[in-house]
């Protein structure tokens, strides 16, 4: 996990604190260069360490929700205001077009919907308001999907956190690997719709080519 195991992930929340917790969920929900940052892992350590008494669960969970809400609108504004451009970065280390284009096929086929499904979903939950932006999604339908998927998805990880470090005794024993489970669930969706997608485009070209014959 690099960077962000769990054991760098408490140094960080402990170091950085509210404001860097707040600064984190912002950037990972609308800056399309936030997509690497901890996500769901981080909501569950922060909950993790409010069980602990380092943070306050009663402050933790609405300053998440309003980081992760106040990051969709901006990129859905600045999906709005510079449509496609914004989206024309060459591929890097960090960023891979292919990002982009799996978020375009997720939206395209759930719609709305996605603002509320993405935010459970590590790189499509960054670019999905950038593209409601960019395909002029109605504002106040983005709003009312966005504030659903943010308050959801704010509350159910944090709290998860926080109630297993209250009822499983020396749960801190545990909390890699239920890390890693999080990540994995989190990233299960993402990874078959790449699947689906591979296969449809294989099964295109096979067409292609016995009609070609």
């Amino acid at each position: 996990m690099g960077l962000f195991n769990s054991e760098n992930l408490v140094l960080l929340i402990k170091a950085a604190g509210y404001l860097g917790i707040f600064g984190i969920v912002f950037a990972e929900s609308g800056l399309f260069f936030g997509f690497f940052l901890p996500g769901d892992s981080l909501l569950f350590t922060a909950g993790f360490l409010a069980s602990q008494h380092y943070l306050n669960i009663y402050l933790l969970v609405p300053l998440i929700f309003l980081g992760a809400l106040l990051g969709d609108n901006v990129g859905y504004f600045i999906g709005n205001k510079m449509g496609k451009k914004v989206f024309h970065k060459p591929d890097s280390r960090f960023f891979k077009q292919e990002y982009r284009e799996r978020a375009e096929e997720f939206y395209k086929k759930h719609g709305s919907k996605t603002i509320i499904l993405a935010r459970f979903i590590p790189f499509i939950r960054t670019f999905a308001p950038l593209l409601a932006g960019v395909g002029k999604m109605n504002y106040k339908k983005f709003l009312f999907f966005d504030i659903l998927g943010s308050l959801f998805w704010s509350a159910s990880i944090t709290l998860m956190g926080f109630f297993l470090g209250n009822i499983i005794p020396n749960v801190d024993h545990y909390i890699l690997p239920i890390i890693l489970g999080i990540i994995i669930i989190s990233l299960s969706p993402s990874l078959v719709f790449a699947a689906r997608q591979q296969l449809l485009k294989y099964f295109k070209k096979k067409r292609s080519k016995i009609s070609k014959a």
